[in-house]
């Protein structure tokens, strides 16, 4: 496929670049920071601007077969609310009608985890948090189901329209891994997100068979790796920070407590990298 992949330079989307060439995909990166040579520098909050160039960049693409929407301001904080509201919102609305606009069928954009209550500080209904849980609790994060939306709803104005919504973990290279040791004194430090991660090539992964396997229309899934980014058995640590929660079905040694099952039937995805593999 020719693939338009938006957020390029990115943490992600420098490892999903590669990883979509390395399966002999063609890949043009829209980035607003990207250099001569490297991407095409587009302003995802200008409609008219995204609109061309889906469409086509003259000496560079006519017409992509998918796009994959990584663009955003990661998370809350890094900007004033407002800004990262309308950066993401705007931003995501401007490539699905691009899209729509331009005859493309199939996209991948980045969701989030914290539409699973995060940071939970109120503890959730059962573990492992699966798909069903959506639970803003910031600006960035309502943004993030206003995009899910507009995905759901744009799918049902095109029935041939193919749209997945990734709820990423926390992202993580390799060389992040050697910070991992400074948290295992202290629980309590990770149980924001439940001690969850995801390695960005298994990212990379479920992204690239979300494209080549998914079939019409809209669906949202948990992307993390297996196991947490502690030694500490999982139930334990649920134990621990989350006293009382129930758990809906066991989970073993340090098994993720955030359920990637239905990424795991529906996309035949694996993930296969481990912090706990990684030389440090």
């Amino acid at each position: 496929m020719r693939i338009i992949l938006t957020g390029g330079s990115g943490k992600l989307g420098s490892v999903v670049v590669d990883s979509l060439r390395a399966a002999d995909h063609t890949v043009v990166v829209f980035d607003k920071a990207a250099r001569r040579g490297e991407g095409v520098p587009v302003d995802l909050t200008d409609a008219g601007e995204v609109l061309d160039a889906v469409a086509g960049v003259e000496d560079l693409h006519e017409g992509v077969d998918a796009i994959v929407h990584l663009a955003a301001i990661p998370a809350p904080g890094l900007r004033p609310d407002v800004a990262t509201f309308e950066n993401n919102v705007l931003g995501t609305h401007h490539v699905f009608q691009a899209a729509r606009r331009a005859g493309v069928k199939r996209i991948v954009t980045a969701s989030s985890e914290t539409l699973l209550g995060l940071p939970m500080t109120v503890p959730p209904e059962y573990f492992p948090v699966d798909e069903d849980v959506t639970l803003p609790n910031s600006t960035y994060s309502m943004g993030k189901l206003l995009e899910e939306q507009m995905a759901l709803t744009f799918c049902r104005w095109d029935p041939e329209l193919s749209i997945t919504a990734m709820r990423f973990s926390n992202v993580m290279v390799e060389a992040d891994y050697a910070g991992f040791e400074a948290w295992q004194d202290d629980p309590a430090v990770r149980r924001w997100n439940a001690w969850g991660y995801i390695d960005a090539r298994d990212a990379a992964d479920a992204i690239r068979l979300a494209l080549e396997v998914r079939g019409p229309g809209f669906e949202r899934y948990i992307i993390a790796n297996a196991d947490t980014v502690m030694r500490t058995p999982s139930a334990d640590l649920a134990a621990a920070e989350f006293p009382g929660v129930p758990f809906r079905r066991p989970v073993e040694g340090t098994d993720t407590l955030l359920s990637i099952e239905k990424a795991r039937r529906e996309l035949g995805w694996e993930p296969s990298r481990s912090w706990r593999d990684a030389r440090h």
